[in-house]
């Protein structure tokens, strides 16, 4: 994460730019794992949520498509004047983070490097599971990650495409789910691994189903709570936390309100949301148009 961004002036910071929203970017409602860490760690913080809702799921689209669709998105929230920037999303993490930093006028955080180096120091016999979405996996970013920051760490990726609409669906701790998790993390438990990246935001609803399917001792790294606290880390190194006293706002902005997405929502959170806005892109998945509007 930058830390040299332009809204950062000699530890001088206006009311004006503390009050700015922090952002946190999803394909759909997974994000929202982090959403909840992020507004347990720092409650007066003014939130934006934003769910590629009409484009959901990202990991099962090419890396592309997925640049295409976050940069498209990221230039809408830059119009907000936010501060900082979460990509909740894994496989958006892996494919486009630097593109972002590279555009973005202020700090971006991904989800990937908080779980890689929270996992490399609590592994304790150097073998690292690694479950997400195929993009996800595919794309090595957890592998390289866990391999360059330590070199006896032995690497265990395992796409788990069905835990999202299990997850989405309601059924984290279902029969059914416990059955999956026992089918797709066999490799791992017959590797031996003592530490398992959960390297998809909806994955930490299914703790209890993962957990059961590892077994006792293996410990499992919640992308939601580390991401929260390294944003947390950062916005206090620039000086940049609201520290009001008042709870901050919500908004939710959503490619598409037409699906499930509020009561998906409401039962992640565990409560009512607020506001939802239906925002229309202008970028095509077929074309390299980025923009948006309300």
């Amino acid at each position: 994460m930058k830390t040299d961004s332009p809204i950062v002036r000699r530890n001088k910071v206006a009311p004006r730019l503390l009050a700015r929203p922090i952002a946190i970017f999803d394909s759909g409602v997974g994000g929202l794992t982090v959403y909840r860490a992020v507004r347990a760690r720092l409650p007066n913080e003014n939130l934006i949520y934003f769910g590629d809702t009409a484009h959901v799921p990202y990991g099962t689209r090419s890396p592309a498509t997925v640049t295409r669709l976050v940069r498209a998105h990221a230039d809408f929230l830059a119009r907000r004047n936010v501060k900082c920037l979460v990509v909740a999303c894994n496989t958006a993490s892996a494919v486009a983070l630097e593109v972002l930093r590279r555009r973005l006028p202020f700090p971006v955080i991904g989800v990937i490097d908080p779980g890689v180096r929270y996992a490399l120091s609590r592994t304790r016999n150097g073998r690292v599971g690694v479950v997400g979405t195929r993009t996800t996996i595919a794309s090595g970013a957890y592998q390289r990650g866990l391999r360059e920051g330590g070199h006896k760490i032995r690497v265990f990726p395992q796409a788990c495409p069905l835990f999202v609409p299990l997850a989405e669906e309601g059924w984290s701790d279902h029969e059914i789910t416990r059955i999956a998790a026992r089918k797709y993390l066999s490799s791992l438990r017959k590797a031996r691994v003592d530490t398992v990246i959960l390297g998809c935001t909806h994955y930490p609803l299914m703790k209890r189903a993962i957990g059961s399917a590892m077994g006792r001792g293996v410990e499992l790294v919640d992308s939601a709570e580390v991401v929260a606290e390294e944003l947390a880390r950062q916005l206090e190194k620039m000086h940049l936390v609201r520290k009001n006293g008042v709870r901050g706002s919500e908004t939710f902005f959503l490619t598409d309100t037409g699906g499930s997405f509020r009561s998906v929502a409401e039962r992640f959170l565990g409560r009512p949301i607020g506001r939802m806005v239906k925002v229309r892109v202008t970028a095509i998945v077929s074309s390299g148009i980025s923009g948006g509007r309300q």
